[in-house]
């Protein structure tokens, strides 16, 4: 055996959603990522931002099905994303806090000290997905 990984990255990310159709808008209309597919007798849809893959399923029972809540269920705590610019992690933040069903945890601020700032918010399934960025010029340009 070696000291080696074993591994070499994330191929994707699936998400167990409550609305399919809400979730895939809010990747799709909201973050801006394309629909790479969909498979309407599972059903899923394949979303990504050129980077990452992520794979919707809708739950079985849209009715009775269990809440998402980091606190007490294993697996999931958070999706979190990169972003490349400071103003590309405000602009998703007013774009977050205005999206029918989406819920803004908190804006843009310091991760810890810094210099990483991050958000987090909800997506209409209740997910949470914090967006990070680290600008080169994130210590001056933040206030």
């Amino acid at each position: 055996m070696t000291d080696a990984a074993l591994t070499s990255g994330v191929d994707h990310v699936g998400l167990t959603v409550s609305d399919l159709a809400a979730n895939r808008t809010f990747f799709t209309g909201c973050l801006g990522w394309t629909l790479l597919g969909e498979n309407p007798a599972y059903p899923a849809a394949f979303v990504t931002d050129g980077t990452t893959r992520v794979t919707l399923w809708q739950v079985k029972d849209q009715e009775s099905h269990v809440p998402f809540d980091r606190h007490r269920n294993v697996g999931l705590h958070h999706l979190a994303l990169r972003v490349a610019e400071l103003s590309t992690l405000k602009a998703i933040h007013e774009r977050v806090a205005n999206w029918p069903g989406a819920v803004v945890e908190f804006a843009p601020e310091r991760n810890g000290s810094g210099p990483s700032i991050h958000c987090m918010v909800r997506e209409p399934g209740g997910t949470r997905i914090e967006f990070t960025c680290l600008p080169q010029a994130s210590r001056y340009a933040f206030g």
